[in-house]
């Protein structure tokens, strides 16, 4: 299987499946001498971790990280950085009725086709679980650049949108509820609204809003590096998801040039920032905003049809433990996506 790595120069390689020993991974060009805060790590880390809520998977992991290489007396040495989460409650049984089944919607039955052979306990590879080793890349490139600040948050499920502008959120009050949606209202509707869809045994989607501030301009290569096509790429590969828009986004489409063009101030600022802090693919320096749309969970507690490795069509009902929703455990991966689209982007700016 190919496809396990992500960057040029901060490059990322994942490992592991979700009922496996454990995941891990291997961070390839962090540069020597940075001082990592691994609280802070684990914080990154909690943020993602499924039983966290009554709204998630009730799957219960530590997603304690164990660092391998790399690191000496608290600092990146400039070598790879290697580290392991184990895996400690895995119920692999749950999945014996998948064995020979393909589930809609799922991975299963292109694997199969692919590979001739798949890891069927819990998706193996295609699980959701293998972004927690992400979460520990993009924890590390947040430290690499510590003056930049991603702040991602749910900003819809289903059909409850929180229309507010970014600027006039309190990104502060993200974490305050288990929804991390920062208006406090919208957040107790859009909670209630999962719990209810989690009794009917059903899943909803959503969408997950990220603002990058204090980007410095230059980042991104044109044609075919551009980095909003990057961070674009680094949304997409993130399970379920099935959208990404910046800046105007597909709103754009019905403007007018004279509506649409940021006109500049004398410090080289724009008034205003519909091209989203990115032109001809290169940070301007004005924020950096994006929405990831991402796709009800495709397990539910509902009796469906599937197919059979044979071809026959059989009802299948869902078993294990599954989020109703992932967006508000997708905050943390879409930020730490983001920091390491960034920070590849950082390094490969220093060759210059």
């Amino acid at each position: 299987m190919a496809g396990n790595s992500y960057g040029t120069l901060y490059k990322v390689t994942t490992f592991g499946e979700s009922h496996g020993e454990a995941l891990g991974g291997i961070i390839d060009g962090c540069p020597s001498g940075i001082e990592l805060d691994l609280e802070a790590i684990e914080v990154e880390m909690s943020r993602r971790k499924p039983g966290q809520s009554a709204i998630v998977t009730q799957r219960k992991e530590p997603d304690a990280v164990q660092f391998l290489s790399g690191i000496f007396e608290g600092k990146t040495t400039g070598t790879p950085i290697g580290f392991i989460i184990p895996n400690t409650n895995q119920k692999s049984d749950d999945y014996s009725h998948i064995k020979d089944n393909y589930r809609p919607s799922h991975a299963d039955y292109v694997y199969d086709q692919k590979y001739g052979f798949r890891d069927y306990r819990g998706g193996g590879r295609s699980s959701a679980r293998e972004t927690a080793s992400r979460v520990v890349a993009g924890a590390i490139a947040k430290q690499m650049l510590p003056e930049i600040k991603i702040n991602a948050y749910v900003s819809s499920v289903g059909p409850i949108h929180l229309d507010t502008p970014y600027q006039d959120l309190d990104f502060s009050k993200i974490e305050s509820n288990p929804v991390r949606c920062p208006d406090e209202k919208s957040a107790a509707i859009m909670e209630e609204y999962i719990r209810d869809i989690r009794k009917q045994g059903d899943t909803v989607g959503g969408i997950v809003s990220c603002v990058i501030q204090n980007v410095p301009v230059g980042l991104g290569e044109p044609v075919f590096d551009k980095l909003h096509a990057e961070l674009g790429k680094a949304m997409l590969s993130i399970n379920a998801v099935k959208g990404f828009e910046y800046g105007s986004g597909f709103s754009g489409s019905e403007m007018k040039g004279s509506q649409h063009n940021d006109l500049y101030n004398p410090d080289g600022t724009t008034k205003t920032n519909l091209s989203g802090g990115i032109q001809g693919g290169i940070s301007n320096g004005m924020d950096i905003y994006f929405r990831v749309a991402f796709k009800p969970v495709a397990t539910i507690m509902q009796t469906q049809d599937s197919l059979d490795n044979k071809g026959n069509i059989t009802p299948m009902t869902g078993k294990g433990r599954h989020d109703p929703c992932v967006v508000p455990r997708a905050v943390p991966i879409v930020e730490a996506m983001a920091a390491i689209v960034l920070a590849d982007f950082y390094l490969i700016n220093k060759t210059y």
